[in-house]
């Protein structure tokens, strides 16, 4: 099969030892961004497996539609920045793995590097040095504040263990299934959402981005939090209200913040509010972005590939594609 793979931004994928399997297959790799539709139309002309990078690349019906040869897109986890429909009415499989029960220690170890450097100022104390100045701010210690987990899932429940090994109590706020779970690991749920982002020092969001979720923190919320807490995202940004959290850091509720997720990625411009701000502590959403963690999406990213070549797809999530399935 002809393969394009998008977005792979430090040409990394080919380094991979699980590349190997799609020896065999003329496989074509990007390196830049691109979301122009003409310019990807003419790039994946003759492609027939596409392979995202998660939500790298947004793929809608005009694009689709320009892709007579497409047969089938592959990545791993939840997929809104595609055109599942479209798919569906043109044909095209949609395969990506939800990896169910499957924690991303990555990002719950980025989520901890986020907290430890906003708390401790890190990253304004190491630009200080290298301007030749030295101690150019104080931090704070974490142990015996209280460490706030919005929603607890496969990624929230490990971030609060970390909490725990670092002698913070966890304190979380969920679903009442999720929060259930939470109590019986050991963990307090708060009486509230209101009481929740008032009595937190660090609050992190973990929890997908649905029409249940998007915007369900609010401008409120964020202004119940204390002038000392930090708020962290490693999640979507799309949990957040637009605009509610450069609103909130100027109104100084909450003090700091730590994010890794943007409204629109990539994020090239310094002058960005949030990049832009002192307070905040910005990166360029790694939540995800390790070796290890690669070797073990791609795996499954490849493995959809082979056996959708082979006539045995899985993790379909457009199965009645599969009754139009293109030849």
């Amino acid at each position: 099969m002809k393969i394009a793979i998008l977005d792979d931004y430090r040409d990394t994928v080919r380094t991979l030892s699980v590349f190997r399997k799609l020896a065999g297959h003329d496989v074509q790799v990007f390196t830049d961004h691109v979301q122009d539709t003409d310019e990807l139309g003419r790039r994946l002309a003759d492609v027939e497996a596409l392979v995202l990078i998660r939500e790298r690349t947004q793929i809608r019906a005009p694009l689709l539609e320009r892709l007579p040869k497409l047969r089938l897109i592959s990545q791993r986890s939840v997929y809104p920045h595609i055109d599942v429909a479209a798919c569906t009415a043109l044909g095209i499989v949609v395969s990506s793995d939800m990896h169910p029960g499957t924690p991303s220690y990555s990002t719950a170890e980025l989520t901890w590097a986020l907290i430890l450097a906003a708390a401790r100022e890190i990253p304004q104390n190491v630009a200080g040095l290298k301007a030749g100045q030295w101690q150019t701010g104080i931090g704070n210690t974490i142990r015996g504040k209280t460490l706030g987990v919005y929603g607890y899932g496969r990624i929230g429940s490990v971030v609060a263990g970390y909490g725990r090994a670092f002698g913070m109590p966890v304190l979380v706020w969920a679903r009442e299934q999720a929060r259930q779970k939470a109590q019986a690991d050991g963990y307090i749920a708060a009486a509230s959402k209101e009481a929740f982002f008032e009595h937190c020092d660090v609050i992190t969001l973990h929890m997908r981005l649905v029409d249940a979720t998007r915007g369900i923190v609010k401008r409120a919320d964020l202004a119940r939090m204390k002038p000392s807490a930090i708020f962290v995202n490693t999640s979507r940004a799309g949990l957040v209200e637009p605009g509610a959290l450069v609103a909130a850091l100027r109104a100084g509720r909450p003090g700091k913040a730590a994010v890794d997720v943007y409204e629109e990625e990539p994020v090239l411009d310094a002058k960005h509010p949030l990049v832009a701000m002192p307070n905040v502590v910005c990166t360029p959403h790694l939540g995800y972005v390790t070796r290890d963690e690669w070797e073990v999406q791609f795996a499954d990213i490849f493995e959809q590939i082979l056996a959708f070549a082979a006539g045995r797809p899985i993790n379909v999530v457009n199965p009645d594609a599969l009754q139009r399935a293109r030849s």
